[in-house]
């Protein structure tokens, strides 16, 4: 039986006449990485703000490893770690400094301090860094060392907040094992990320939100098949013809018309339908000048669902900015 380690009802969220979150609910199991996919301003890092007590709950409610984020605040921030957007590292001091004093804070035992530190070390590849300040460590290294931070407790649930932002492919790579291998050491992971691919290789369960809403949730399989087995992206000389016979076949789930073309929704093999598509169209009289057969991937699935590709801004950009002025 799953067990939901995050239980969020009806939140809304409003930073002046401008509403980041919109009503959404959604649950995260114990034991799985999952993952808010969508744009700069689609409400993300404000639920995270949320979720980890950093913003105040103004509507609905949530649950963090069963503690109530209104009520129970401090049991919340007990029960989690988390690696912001923004890097957060006093630039001064060393690796083992900036891991030893995060325990120090939560009142961990010296010698449970010290072991931990190296474990840590020794996970995130710092080792050999451990008297290192960390102005002198590359953008790879000071993530890893963030993401040791958020452990530093063993955390019930951890929440990653763009965590490969910035980083070369490479890097990303990396990252992502650590994520993994800190997820099969029983950690929950609650990932937001604007990256498809991150969504695609990491998560068991992906809610795609935009605007504040929370628009479809599924595993990144079942998202893609709803779809269809393939798709098939054409342009023809009379796009709206084309469009109409093609409806009539059984095959095509669906049609999302483009600005130059149109893409088809198959729910058979396309590469046995494609030369019948090609024939009726052509033998209406309709030329075919780009045709591109391929399966649905997660941009795919961002596309159909939102109707716009990734874009920057929003509303998300003013809950940071509010958040830092506070912190001042």
């Amino acid at each position: 039986m799953d067990i939901n380690i995050i239980d969020v009802k009806n939140l809304e969220h409003s930073f002046g006449d401008v509403k980041a979150v919109d009503g959404i609910s959604f649950t995260v199991r114990k034991g799985e990485i999952f993952s808010f996919l969508g744009p700069n301003g689609a409400g993300k890092s404000t639920v995270i703000n949320i979720l980890t007590t950093l913003l105040k709950l103004q509507k609905g409610t949530a649950k963090v490893a069963g503690f109530d984020v209104a009520k129970e605040p401090e049991k919340v921030r007990e029960s989690i770690g988390i690696v912001f957007q923004e890097l957060t590292l006093d630039r001064d001091m060393t690796v083992r400094e900036i891991l030893e004093y995060h325990g120090r804070l939560y009142s961990m035992p010296k010698e449970e301090r010290r072991r931990r530190t190296e474990e840590l070390l020794r996970l995130v590849q710092l080792e050999g860094k451990g008297d290192t300040r960390t102005k002198y460590l590359s953008g790879g290294m000071k993530r890893r060392l963030e993401i040791a931070r958020g452990l530093m407790t063993r955390p019930t649930v951890l929440f990653l907040d763009e965590p490969t932002i910035g980083l070369d492919p490479q890097t990303r790579i990396r990252i992502w094992d650590y994520i993994r291998e800190i997820n099969q050491q029983g950690t929950t992971i609650f990932l937001t990320t604007h990256y498809m691919d991150e969504a695609d290789q990491l998560s068991d369960r992906i809610s795609i939100i935009d605007h504040g809403k929370i628009i479809t949730t599924g595993r990144s399989l079942e998202l893609k098949n709803m779809l269809g087995k393939d798709l098939i992206y054409l342009e023809s000389s009379d796009n709206r013809a084309a469009a109409e016979l093609l409806r009539e076949l059984d095959s095509v789930k669906d049609i999302s018309e483009k600005p130059k073309g149109m893409v088809l929704m198959i729910s058979g093999d396309g590469t046995r339908l494609l030369p019948k598509i090609m024939e009726m169209l052509t033998g209406r009289g309709i030329a075919i000048t780009t045709v591109n057969l391929k399966k649905p991937s997660m941009d795919d699935v961002f596309v159909h669902y939102t109707g716009r590709e990734l874009r920057d801004g929003g509303a998300e950009k003013m809950s940071s900015a509010i958040i830092r002025a506070g912190k001042r």
